[in-house]
């Protein structure tokens, strides 16, 4: 309904004194249209009133008028059935409902396929079981099934589930758990079957090597040094400018200048990967600047 249906609403609920009983200084009115079908020919229209959370009052196709739920919107609806012209409206509005049902089942019958992510949460250690999660994001329809493979053999044991949750906008999401104690070179795969596939799929889990952690140490040094860099290079720029205006100019020198250092470290550093390593970078400024960089120290821990 608009604003100015919603205001009439009110206006006539408060008229009728369908307001009084309600506490609190405010009311919140609104209407509800619901079109529910299982199929083309089967098809309940229902037009709703709601003042707090509270039912007054619906048309329902079914019975084919307005039905109220207090005495006082019992005695509105009885008024409204007298009247041919509010009937028909709704009957019209059944039938548009009916119209754009092809709509919707064109909509909901096209399946999404899921995003799979397969990871492990938790080492194992002499004390505890490892724990693996897979996950299925963004699918539609509802139903899919998440199974554990371990070296191509059904896992049913340690296994628990959530159901298929909800993300609002008619997609899905789960999540399956598997602990347990995996032996070297054991193969841990997650398989995923639903409607948006033409058959079962399977992820495996791939453990990260000691070649592809050193890689991902690079990587973030050298992402590291690209903010830093520009960073140390807006200071350095702003602060001559500003010590250039404020102060006066002097005769430049060659024998008596001193040169400022400024000296970026950025520290990384892993167990696993590389004990200690470090990057520095050494930028000259003017004697007339003194720019302060905070030591960046980046951890990575696998």
């Amino acid at each position: 309904a608009n604003t100015g249906e919603i205001c009439s609403l009110f206006l006539v609920l408060q008229h009728f004194g369908l307001t009084e009983g309600f506490s609190g200084n405010a009311y919140f009115g609104y209407g509800v249209i619901r079109c529910l079908f299982t199929s083309k020919d089967d098809v309940v229209y229902l037009a709703q009133v709601y003042l707090n959370k509270m039912l007054l009052g619906q048309y329902n196709s079914t019975l084919g008028k307005y039905v109220g739920y207090t005495e006082k919107t019992k005695e509105i609806a009885d008024n409204l059935n007298k009247n041919k012209g509010f009937l028909e409206h709704e009957k019209k509005n059944k039938e548009k409902c009916r119209t754009n049902i092809p709509l919707v089942l064109d909509i909901l019958s096209r399946p999404v396929k899921p995003i799979v992510r397969l990871r492990l949460v938790e080492s194992a250690d002499s004390k505890h079981p490892g724990l693996f999660m897979c996950s299925a994001y963004n699918f539609y329809p509802k139903q899919i099934k998440l199974t554990w493979l371990r070296d191509g053999k059904e896992a049913t044991s340690n296994v628990t589930s959530t159901d298929e949750l909800p993300n609002g906008n008619w997609l899905y999401q789960i999540h399956s758990y598997l602990e347990i104690s995996s032996k070297p070179g054991e193969k841990i795969s997650c398989m995923v079957e639903h409607a948006s596939l033409t058959e079962p799929k399977v992820y495996d889990w791939v453990p990260i090597t000691e070649a592809g952690k050193n890689k991902i140490a690079v990587g973030a040094a050298g992402l590291l040094l690209a903010l830093v860099f520009p960073i140390i290079g807006v200071i350095f720029y702003k602060r001559k400018a500003t010590g250039e205006t404020h102060k006066p100019k002097k005769p430049r020198t060659t024998q008596s200048e001193t040169v400022t250092w400024v000296i970026a470290l950025v520290n990384v550093s892993s167990v696993l990967i590389i004990p200690h390593f470090t990057l520095t970078v050494i930028i000259p400024t003017s004697n007339s600047v003194t720019v302060t960089v905070a030591v960046a120290v980046f951890t990575l821990t696998f």
